[in-house]
């Protein structure tokens, strides 16, 4: 079995729908919601860029559970009213008042980027705003610009500390993406946990169990029932592992560490909220806004030496890196940013897998807004 037969494979019993034809839907969709028609074109763009680069667990897949859900339960508003709290001359402030995070997080990152532009660096923060999707996608917003850049956020609580089992921190993602002189960026973005929500309802939807180890419960032991986990996560009685695992014997220490960086930074320098303020609910369990924090940062890199040198050098360790000894085994070494590009190589020729499931929520999409739209598997 050839690589491309063993990645179609996984996605047996998907059908394959192009990208445009998802956009539109969800462009159209967001529209129908209430959302502005130039931010749901942009929402759109940033969803579709998640399912092109092979993250399925942030793409059209997050569109009804994530954002339509909460539109129609009061607590997400369609409309982003965008209030600059504070800016000088490299840094800002800016409350997002409980609209798209997508849409507040472009105009951040943008800010951040001009700044940097005039003074080398910039660095953006929001606070009250709700999930922004693929953190990569803002930071690949500076590679583009011939820049380093780093986002990160806070979100409802999923991670248990080390020694702990209750859900104290997000998944909090430490992004980063610096420009290179191959066909890709250099993109490391993930959560600071083992694994994330996203990825478990992208398990629950191809109907598979965990491996041990992602996810614990209230007496420390390892669960594996996807469909009850997503249940537990939101009351409270299972809990994410920060990376590393639970304990400290394989480093999880580290990755709550770096969570706690996250919440901190996400939180902290925009008065913005934290921890079990993130949890969705009020005290009379009435669900409410998630009002997350983000921060955005970008660096000229011409600011300290040539773009095409340093974008060669970064190359050229990411080469080194993948020219180096395989384990037993192992055929391959990749490099942060690079199964993304191979997926879009594969994607852009097939299509986006779309599995049962997320037809299904489409479908349930297409009636609660009567958009006349049939759909490829049909």
């Amino acid at each position: 079995m050839t690589a491309t037969d063993a990645y179609a494979a996984q996605y047996a019993d998907c059908a394959w729908v192009p990208f445009d034809f998802l956009e539109a839907f969800m462009r159209r969709t967001l529209e129908a919601a209430g959302v502005p028609a130039e931010d749901a074109a942009l929402i759109g763009e940033v969803l579709i860029e998640s399912d092109r680069r092979g993250i399925d667990s942030h793409g059209i897949g997050r569109l009804k559970p994530i954002y339509i859900d909460r539109i129609r339960d009061g607590i997400l508003s369609p409309a982003t009213t965008i209030e600059v709290v504070r800016e000088r001359k490299t840094t800002a402030v800016l409350d997002g008042h409980n609209g798209m995070g997508h849409v507040v997080s472009v105009k951040a990152m943008q800010m951040a980027i001009d700044k940097a532009r005039e003074h080398g660096m910039g660095m953006v923060a929001v606070r009250n705003s709700t999930h922004y999707g693929i953190a990569g996608y803002y930071a690949t917003m500076a590679t583009r610009a011939g820049m380093i850049g780093l986002t990160g956020t806070n979100a409802r609580p999923s991670i248990a500390p080390t020694f702990g089992v209750e859900n104290m921190l997000g998944t909090n993602p430490l992004t980063v993406g610096i420009p290179t002189d191959e066909p890709f960026p250099f993109c490391l973005d993930c959560a600071t946990s083992i694994t994330q929500r996203g990825k478990i309802e992208h398990y629950a939807r191809m109907g598979k169990s965990l491996p041990e180890g992602w996810v614990i419960d209230a007496q420390g032991r390892a669960r594996t029932d996807t469909e009850q986990v997503l249940v537990d996560l939101t009351k409270g009685l299972a809990a994410l592992a920060p990376l590393g695992g639970p304990g400290e014997d394989l480093g999880g220490y580290k990755g709550y560490g770096y969570a706690t960086v996250v919440e901190i930074l996400s939180a902290a320098l925009q008065d913005g909220a934290y921890l079990k303020a993130l949890n969705g609910f009020d005290e009379a369990g009435k669900k409410i806004p998630y009002p997350l924090g983000h921060f955005f940062i970008a660096i000229s890199v011409e600011e300290f030496i040539d773009l095409e040198r340093f974008q060669a050098i970064s190359g050229d360790i990411l080469r080194q890196l993948r020219a180096s000894t395989k384990a037993p085994g192992c055929e391959r070494i990749y490099t942060p940013g690079e199964k993304e590009f191979l997926a879009w190589e594969h994607r852009k020729v097939h299509g986006c897998p779309v599995p049962p499931a997320l037809q299904k929520d489409m479908a349930t999409l297409r009636t609660w807004y009567g958009l006349e739209v049939a759909f490829p598997w049909e």
